[in-house]
């Protein structure tokens, strides 16, 4: 038999070609949305009085037995048939003879296949979404159990500032959040149909592109025809978003990883997220982590794929294009379970306060209220900052922290200092006492924590 596309050649394609042009043993992921755009065209075509209605209820009632045969396995997928797309149609013919010829009025396998993809990514966005909702939830559970749970809070990875634990988890909650925001804009963007451009210019049938827009979820059909089959941006962009995840989830992981060694033991992986080592009985490793912090070097090459397929490609469609859904279909894959088993992770994790508490004592972290200090005192602050650099020092000499440093040898680098500077070197005062908008206190740590509970609650995604 030969193939449904082949009108034009004289003779049967290679079996090498076949191989090399056929898509079917992964697009054929599309099947669900390949036939609901089947099903839809057929109503409208119907409506538009170009099919009859019983030639739409055979179409429609055989499409639903095919979609059953491959949900059972018992569709055969041929290499021959290139596609998804061709492959249901040939069995649709099989089925029901000339009427199954009939559904492809007023309609290209470029808008097809455009349409296919583009409902596939708007339902992956939303499940995205939802992922990134729970993972947030987590972590602000977490967060709020560890407002008042102080740590070394850091830059260049040197002991910085006391910060409180649930503070440090809130700023991977502010990344997830603008990840939310950039996946509903992406899909409110994206959120238009291309069924109905055809090949590329449109069609002489009188169809209506706005009953299948509606029909199918959509806000309204895209409005030009050759955009609509070229169109690749839903694509980009959902890559993109998950490359961005993908950046967040490493910073986290990486985080994670060091936390989890001796040196720091600042929190501890459970069993059920942890492996061992083939040779050395005593470890446990945090394989969980290093494989989600992995994950993004394929994120970003798949997005770097995409960019490139894209970049020299003339109008409208080209085969080009079918190098877009592998690289879909992985990054998709790969972030959902990622999201998943990294909230499953966090969810088991064991958080080890006292050795935070006690990493807070090394590395003189209320260096910066003793400059503050002086400040209020009427000290430049550049003075201030080269008689605070004085003290630490005196505290080395003396191997303790500057918090530690006796009044009597405070005063003795500078009689401002009075009596009550202990209180304000103390670490958990050091910490509380930055009660700015946004900054690491225990109050405006809750503060922010509801506003990230309100921000969830805000979430309608029902709506999208």
């Amino acid at each position: 038999m030969s193939k449904l596309s082949s009108a034009r050649l004289t003779s049967n394609n290679t079996t090498l070609l076949d191989e090399f042009n056929s898509s079917i043993m992964f697009d054929k992921e599309l099947y669900t949305q390949d036939i609901l755009g089947s099903i839809t065209h057929a109503k409208m075509l119907q409506k538009q009085k170009i099919l009859t209605k019983d030639e739409v209820e055979l179409i429609v009632i055989a499409l639903e037995k095919i979609r059953s045969e491959i949900q059972n396995d018992e569709f055969v997928f041929d290499i021959v048939d290139e596609d998804i797309h061709m492959a249901i149609e040939k069995r649709l013919t099989q089925l029901i003879g000339d009427t199954g010829k009939k559904l492809h009025t007023a309609r290209s396998r470029n808008d097809q296949v455009a349409l296919d993809l583009k409902l596939y990514t708007q339902t992956k966005n939303k499940e995205i979404i939802s992922l990134l909702k729970t993972l947030i939830e987590t972590l602000l559970m977490i967060s709020d159990k560890h407002t008042n749970t102080i740590l070394p809070g850091m830059t260049h990875l040197q002991h910085a500032q006391p910060v409180n634990f649930g503070f440090h988890l809130l700023t991977y909650i502010s990344m997830f959040s603008r990840d939310i925001e950039r996946f509903i804009s992406s899909y409110k963007r994206n959120n238009l149909s291309p069924l109905g451009s055809a090949a590329l210019a449109g069609t002489p049938h009188n169809i209506d592109r706005d009953f299948c827009a509606n029909e199918l979820g959509f806000d309204g059909p895209m409005i030009n025809a050759m955009d609509g089959v070229s169109d690749r941006d839903f694509v980009l962009e959902i890559l993109f978003n998950i490359s961005v995840i993908g950046a967040h989830i490493s910073r986290l992981s990486e985080e994670l990883i060091l936390w989890s060694s001796y040196e720091f033991g600042f929190v501890t992986f459970s069993d059920e997220y942890s492996t061992g080592s083939s040779i050395m009985p005593q470890k446990k490793n945090p394989d969980v982590a290093e494989l989600l912090r992995g994950k993004t070097g394929r994120y970003y090459g798949n997005l770097m794929s995409m960019l490139t397929v894209i970049k020299g490609i003339p109008l409208a469609y080209n085969k080009d294009l079918q190098e877009d859904k592998e690289i879909t279909f992985d990054s998709i894959k790969n972030i959902s379970i990622s999201l998943k088993i990294l909230n499953e992770s966090l969810k088991t994790l064991t958080i080890n306060k006292e050795n935070m508490k006690n990493a807070t004592k090394v590395g003189h972290l209320s260096a910066t209220d003793l400059a503050d200090y002086l400040v209020s005192k009427g000290v430049a602050f550049r003075d201030a900052h080269q008689t605070t650099g004085r003290a630490v020092i005196r505290a080395e000499e003396l191997g303790i922290d500057l918090s530690e440093l006796s009044l009597e040898e405070l005063q003795k680098i500078d009689s401002k200092i009075e009596l009550g500077i202990e209180d304000r070197l103390n670490l958990e005062n050091s910490m509380n006492a930055r009660n700015s908008n946004g900054g690491t206190s225990t109050e405006t740590t809750k503060e922010q924590i509801k506003h990230f509970q309100k921000f969830l609650k805000g979430l309608e995604l029902e709506r999208l």
